[in-house]
């Protein structure tokens, strides 16, 4: 399921799968300013840790020719590449990335694109990496199964390209006729399981079951799943995993019934420069993605778009180049 439209580079503009819009419509974003792109990534359009980072990087692009056609200058560049940056705070990929592509802005536009072309084809060969060691430890872990893996939010191919982070490990399991199936969380408050982790294993034909949130943990307790695989967002120094919010009762749920939680990620989302959990910002976002429809006028609301998961729950970190066994 790669699909190249899911994050593109055409003509001097970025072109985005809509992930708002999915399941029930596919359409492709076409943007081809500063501001358009900021509103792709705060609304959620684009999403994912590393596809927020190959946005990122194709942003700075973006930005350098809208700059060179509306006659910018520098402190005017920057400030937008800025912007970008700061669309999305919890994922650490999306800073990452904008600072990186930014460092060749000396270099001229032709260098600005390519190493932000680099960065696309980069994410989508680090998620088959990440694949293939996640499912050779499940399987190592638990057996060949078939397995009944619970996972949480969107971790495939639309929120990181190639196969995915967690989702990936799933696919390869399912390669290896190691996958009964999938329990899928549907992810309030913006149902990205529902929405978008089922259309993808509906497209990739792997069984799948769909659960509420706040039953996830029971499940669990009820031997209903054999492990846990998430992606994250940014893991701190000491192994914390930011993750989509509703991550840590997994986690405690996995634990106490003694199977696997395995956090699944590239090697772009471990900061080191964030000692802990404690110092990774939480995003909140608007509280209408909660109260509207079903609450009174005026309810106010704590809508933290991520949670964090100590790393004594995780009971290992794989990326594209190592396992972390018991961070």
């Amino acid at each position: 399921m790669d699909n190249p439209d899911v994050l593109a580079w055409r003509d001097g503009c970025v072109e985005a799968l809509d992930q708002t819009a999915l399941p029930h419509q596919v359409r492709v974003l076409r943007i081809g300013t500063v501001d358009q792109l900021v509103q792709a990534i705060t609304s959620l359009a684009i999403r994912g840790a590393p596809v927020l980072g190959a946005a990122g990087a194709l942003g700075v692009a973006l930005a350098v020719r809208q700059g060179a056609a509306e006659g910018w200058d520098d402190a005017r560049l920057e400030a937008e590449v800025g912007r970008i940056a700061a669309a999305r705070p919890t994922a650490v990929n999306l800073g990452r990335e904008v600072r990186a592509v930014s460092a060749r802005i000396p270099d001229g536009n032709q260098a600005v694109v390519a190493a932000a072309l680099e960065v696309l084809e980069s994410t989508a060969a680090v998620s088959h990496q990440i694949s293939r060691r996640g499912a050779d430890f499940l399987i190592g872990a638990c057996g060949r199964g078939p397995l009944r893996v619970h996972t949480h939010c969107n971790t495939g191919s639309l929120a990181c390209l190639g196969w995915g982070t967690a989702l990936g490990v799933i696919r390869a399991l399912h390669a290896d006729g190691a996958l009964s199936h999938v329990i899928v969380d549907e992810t309030r408050p913006l149902l990205q399981g529902a929405r978008l982790t089922c259309w993808e294993l509906g497209q990739l034909g792997i069984e799948h079951r769909l659960a509420c949130d706040g039953a996830a943990p029971f499940l669990i307790s009820q031997g209903l799943a054999d492990a846990v695989v998430v992606g994250a967002d940014r893991i701190a120094a000491n192994g914390d995993v930011a993750n989509k919010i509703g991550t840590y009762g997994l986690a405690l749920a996995a634990r106490r019934a003694g199977i696997p939680f395995l956090v699944a990620a590239p090697e772009s989302t471990i900061d080191e420069a964030t000692t802990s959990g404690a110092a990774i910002p939480i995003e909140q976002r608007a509280a209408e993605e909660i109260t509207v429809p079903a609450a009174p006028a005026g309810t106010k609301a704590l809508n933290f778009a991520f949670d964090i998961t100590p790393a004594e729950l995780v009971s290992a970190i794989v990326t594209e180049k190592r396992l972390i066994r018991k961070p």
